[in-house]
């Protein structure tokens, strides 16, 4: 009867033992096995694996694409105009041994502040190399920047384990120092673009107004000119009346002619005409011949 609690005893230290050399990996990680500090195994398929229980401990690492936020750096490009700039990474884990005697038992964070160092520099030395100017690094081209950016990273990567998938720029800002400078000269330019602009449209419309006026005058002038005509048509046309008029009985002419002064010159009721007795103006009115 004694036998049965050390037996009962011997079989949980058993269990114990074989539930501790247990481990394991699922298909997001990576699993290192440790003995003293020392790397004794490297599990990098999803499964169930053995250690040496109590003397051998497993570390385990992320298999996915992680991202690495990286702190605010200001850039000085080509044409001196001063960047703030603020990217993130993605990398991966790709080499665990290699990792884990780089970075030890820091990890991840070890890892990211080493990756930063040679992120930033990265990016200063791209974004800052020739002919790359602001307006280049806000246009499109700012994709190629960043594919050299994370070429050279990568290089550098490679001796801590990681590959460096991505590097991408968030945001490209202004120093706060220089905002007013630059909102004043991008308001200049504005302001000198809308002077450009209405000395266009002043000078256009002025031509429009000079066009205008001339049509007008030769408007007028033809309008004139036809009127001019057509009064030179009429008083040829009424002279030809008056001369075949004249021509076929001159005596009524002449007494209608005279009928027409008489109107003409009596017109009003204050008509006042000072004459001589013998005036030949009112023949038609006392002689035979205008009865």
């Amino acid at each position: 009867m004694k036998k049965l609690p050390i037996l009962a005893g011997l079989l949980f230290l058993v269990v114990i033992g074989v539930l501790s050399s247990i481990y394991i990996v699922d298909e997001r990680q990576k699993a290192l096995v440790l003995q003293f500090g020392q790397i004794k195994a490297v599990k990098e398929e999803p499964g169930l694996a053995f250690k040496l229980p109590v003397i051998q401990n497993v570390i385990y690492y992320d298999d996915r694409i992680l991202s690495l936020d990286t702190p605010e750096i200001e850039v000085t490009p080509s044409d001196d105009r001063r960047l703030v700039v603020d990217a993130f990474a993605r990398y991966r884990i790709t080499d665990v041994v290699r990792f884990r005697q780089a970075v030890g038992a820091g990890g991840i964070a070890v890892a990211e502040s080493r990756l930063a160092g040679f992120i930033n520099p990265n990016i200063r030395a791209v974004l800052g190399s020739d002919g790359v100017t602001s307006n280049t690094i806000l246009s499109s081209e700012r994709s190629a920047l960043m594919d050299r950016i994370t070429v050279a990273s990568n290089a550098q990567a490679q001796q801590l384990g990681i590959e460096v998938v991505d590097v991408r720029l968030k945001q490209t800002n202004l120093p706060d120092q220089n905002l007013d400078a630059t909102f004043d000269r991008m308001r200049a330019e504005r302001e000198r673009e809308a002077a450009d602009e209405r000395a266009r449209g002043a000078e256009a419309a002025q031509r429009v107004r000079a066009q205008a006026d001339r049509t007008v005058v030769e408007l007028e002038s033809d309008a004139q000119r036809q009127a001019e005509i057509t009064r030179g048509e009429a008083d040829a046309e009424k002279n030809r009346i008056f001369a075949e008029a004249y021509g076929a009985d001159p005596e009524f002419f002449e007494f209608y002619r005279s009928l027409d002064a008489y109107r003409e010159g009596l017109k009003g009721s204050n008509t006042t005409m000072v004459l001589t007795p013998d005036s030949e103006f009112f023949d038609y009115l006392k002689s035979d011949a205008g009865r």
